[in-house]
């Protein structure tokens, strides 16, 4: 009969979240391509304009050089400068990896919907990410744990390939 096939609702599976805040990424196209950013905050589902799935990412855009032993403070300070970049990302333009960051507490605070609106906002972010960044690169030492360490590390180290 044509009325007796049954109708089911269609529903979605839900995929598990891996993309948490913290989670270090890597950047595979736009300027940035190549670089290491954390995951600040995620959007699933897009919202607003971007009806796509998406993160707010910080990032490093200049890595700090190289410090040995015998350096001074002042040159140390020098070599320790970071160029970050704050930018929303697609999800299909970034490739996680296993490291976990515990920087992004101070992050989000600074980084909000907000600042994308005007120039002056993203440089202030950036600037303020700066701090964060620099500080934290100073002292790897005060990690909670083995694991938050190893991420840090990762982190700030220039990705070779």
């Amino acid at each position: 009969e044509e009325g007796s096939f049954r109708v089911f609702s269609t529903f979605r599976l839900k995929m598990p979240k891996f993309l948490k805040s913290g989670k270090v990424v890597i950047l595979l196209s736009g300027r940035y391509a190549g670089r290491k950013a954390v995951v600040v905050k995620t959007f699933d589902e897009g919202h607003d304009k971007r009806k796509f799935g998406h993160c707010v990412v910080a990032g490093i855009d200049r890595y700090p050089r190289k410090v040995t032993k015998a350096m001074s403070t002042k040159k140390v300070k020098d070599r320790s400068k970071i160029k970050p970049f704050v930018r929303r990302i697609n999800y299909n333009h970034i490739m996680p990896t296993r490291y976990q960051v515990d920087i992004t507490d101070a992050i989000k605070k600074i980084v909000t919907d907000e600042i994308f609106a005007s120039p002056e906002g993203r440089k202030d972010a950036r600037r303020a990410v700066k701090a964060k960044f620099e500080d934290r690169y100073l002292n790897q030492t005060t990690c909670k744990s083995e694991k938050s360490a190893a991420g840090v590390q990762y982190f700030f180290r220039k990705l070779r390939f």
